[in-house]
């Protein structure tokens, strides 16, 4: 029994990620997630790496409805090894990351609490910088969403990466109440007690948040928006067929916007192909998903279109491209075109501030949900509410639920109304409560009126930034400092 029982440490590792995968979004439900991170304190580096690759394959499982790919040029025959590579990469990156972070833990020692605040500091912040990235989608900050708004209500002044730190924290506190309860050590039930009563505390607080949130009387500007979700399928989208389906419901939601004295027509991502004008002339502004090109440069771009105005008249490009879809690291001499139905396309400028006649508006393309830096440093600078506008079509449901949480936690940080246009899901109006208030059916083709009122009060989060994660690893430090300095 002795010599089998370090394989049951790998066996636990296996079992803690798998359930960990499955507390993320579309799930999102933080006591899962705390029982889950329990094991990862109290085993070492290998079994780490299992614990993080077999967590990210389980939550980002969505990878694999990439294939078939043959309709952007991969061969049917090498379709499914080429997802499967992908998605099995991703899930090794994510287990060498864990087993570092877990190497670092084990030379500071997992039990004592400085090492439990510096460890949490440092996977929050990892997690902060990983979302600039293009190697990011979620993380444990969006495991709150969609099961505990009240908990997520704190993302108001720690944003997603404190949210990150705080479930570590949480769980590192019931290991060491697990490991005296198995010991019998004095104490062990006060222990218990005093971490009841955090959880308590932090709801409370979380909740005080989320109520101070919820849209009051109007004294902003009101804001009228017509969201179109045409539902058009990814990989029949640019037949004419489809392409004729689309100038259809386009003319249409054109229409409808006009008759309801809209002030803005949204539409999703990629919904417009390079160089398509609109169907015809209104007195709308439009926000329509595209693409622009500059000089031998191609971008995937949010275009606005004036109201009267065919062409767009102003654009701001999408900075965080997709691996492998939009984008591949590549030499001068060597470039693929990637798994874009456009071809590789160039990032534009990190802002993500677009700036227009009727108030501007903090823009996330896709990918960019994940990034929550960048949507609140936009509205530091004066953005009055969020667009995120996207196109998740052949994904399946569980990726939707994830962006959607996604988009909660945003509103949250951002203490500002988010408003979705996607191809076929999820389109939807988030309150700055990070409540959902309204929505469309999923992949089906539909309109969705908002009304909304553009924003400027600021957040703690939008204030203060990271400097939670930098107290936190500062408090760490002086743990661990101040019994040397006894000694001494």
């Amino acid at each position: 029994m002795a010599g089998n029982r370090p394989l049951w440490k790998w066996w636990i590792a296996l079992a803690a990620g798998l359930l960990a995968g499955l507390a993320l979004p579309p799930w999102g439900f933080p006591p899962l997630l705390w029982l889950a991170l329990v094991p990862l304190w109290g085993l070492g580096p290998g079994p780490a790496m299992v614990w993080g690759g077999s967590a990210v394959l389980v939550s980002h499982r969505w990878l694999l409805w990439l294939h078939p790919l043959d309709w952007v040029g991969v061969p049917l025959p090498l379709s499914l090894p080429l997802c499967l590579l992908l998605w099995l990469g991703l899930g090794a990156l994510a287990g060498a990351l864990v087993a570092i972070w877990r190497l670092v833990v084990q030379r500071l020692g997992a039990e004592r609490l400085s090492t439990a605040c510096l460890a949490a500091a440092l996977w929050g912040l990892v997690e902060v910088l990983m979302a600039k990235g293009p190697l990011f989608w979620i993380g444990l900050g969006s495991a709150v969403l969609p099961g505990d708004r009240a908990l997520a209500g704190l993302a108001q002044w720690v944003g997603a990466g404190g949210l990150a730190a705080l479930q570590l924290l949480l769980s590192w506190w019931l290991w060491r109440w697990l490991v005296g309860l198995i010991a019998q050590r004095p104490g062990h039930w006060r222990s218990a007690t005093g971490w009841l009563a955090l959880v308590v505390v932090l709801h409370g607080w979380g909740w005080w948040l989320v109520q101070a949130a919820q849209p009051a009387a109007a004294t902003d500007r009101s804001l009228s928006l017509l969201v179109l979700q045409p539902a058009i399928p990814t990989r029949e989208k640019f037949t004419g067929a489809q392409q004729q389906v689309l100038k259809r419901r386009l003319a249409a939601a054109q229409s409808q916007a006009e008759a309801l004295a809209a002030d803005v027509l949204l539409l999703p991502e990629g919904a417009l192909a390079l160089g398509q004008p609109l169907p015809r002339a209104t007195g709308v502004e439009v926000l329509s998903g595209g693409f622009r090109q500059d000089g031998v440069r191609l971008y995937s771009s949010l275009l606005r279109f004036q109201p009267g105005s065919l062409d767009a008249n102003q654009a701001l490009d999408k900075h965080r491209l997709v691996p492998l879809g939009e984008w591949i690291p590549s030499l001068d001499w060597f470039a693929w075109s990637g798994l874009s139905a456009v071809g590789g396309v160039d990032p534009g400028p990190p802002s993500r501030l677009l700036s227009r006649p009727g108030g501007a508006v903090a823009v996330a393309i896709c990918y960019e949900v994940a990034d929550g830096t960048a949507l609140v440093a936009a509205s530091r600078a004066g953005a009055g509410w969020l667009l995120a506008s996207a196109n998740l079509d052949p994904y399946p449901r569980q990726l939707q639920r994830q962006f959607e949480a996604l988009a909660q936690l945003r509103s949250l940080e951002a203490g500002r109304w988010l408003v979705s246009a996607a191809n076929t899901g999820p389109s939807l109006v988030v309150n700055p409560a990070g409540a959902v208030i309204d929505r469309l059916p999923a992949g089906v083709a539909g309109t969705l009126p908002v009304r909304i009122a553009e924003l400027t009060a600021i957040t703690g989060y939008a204030r203060v930034g990271e400097a939670p994660l930098l107290l936190l690893a500062a408090a760490g430090a002086a743990l661990r400092v101040r019994p040397r300095m006894r000694q001494s």
